[in-house]
């Protein structure tokens, strides 16, 4: 299993198509932070995750809640400042990719805890400064579960 953390998400929709990525796969899906929308029933709803009790999630105010919750796990930050491949990491069971808001992404100081596990998604053409949050997740979610079961 893989663990999806997500850093101060701000866009419904975005945290629903996670969800349903995790519930896809059987990953966790963890909260970080402060959060921009409520996870009342009536806002799930309106985001059209209506699939939420079928999605393991956890609700952490600190990073060092993710790390108390995942004892010992690789925690993989998601970043455009890495240099290292997300297809260059061996993914092992009990990994967090941890991926930043949608405006923001992840803080410089979180990016340095993890330096030597901050990882990248490519993209060569470089007319964009990133991806849509769910679409990164995604990639990167099926290249470890990939790996995980030698699809």
């Amino acid at each position: 299993m893989l663990h999806i953390a997500l850093w101060e998400p701000e866009i419904p929709p975005n945290t629903g198509n996670i969800a349903r990525s995790c519930a896809a796969t059987g990953a966790t899906l963890h909260l970080i932070g402060r959060l921009g929308f409520q996870l009342d029933d009536r806002s799930l709803r309106r985001a059209g995750v209506d699939y939420w009790n079928e999605v393991e999630v956890h609700r952490h105010d600190t990073l060092a809640e993710l790390e108390a919750a995942c004892p010992g796990a690789a925690i993989y930050c998601l970043t455009t400042e890495a240099t290292q491949l997300y297809t260059q990491v061996a993914y092992q069971p009990g990994d967090v990719l941890l991926f930043g808001s949608e405006s923001r992404g992840l803080p410089e100081e979180v990016v340095a805890r993890y330096a030597g596990r901050a990882v990248t998604i490519p993209m060569p053409a470089g007319r964009v400064r990133n991806l849509n949050l769910a679409t990164a997740v995604g990639i990167v979610l099926y290249e470890g579960l990939r790996q995980l079961h030698h699809w």
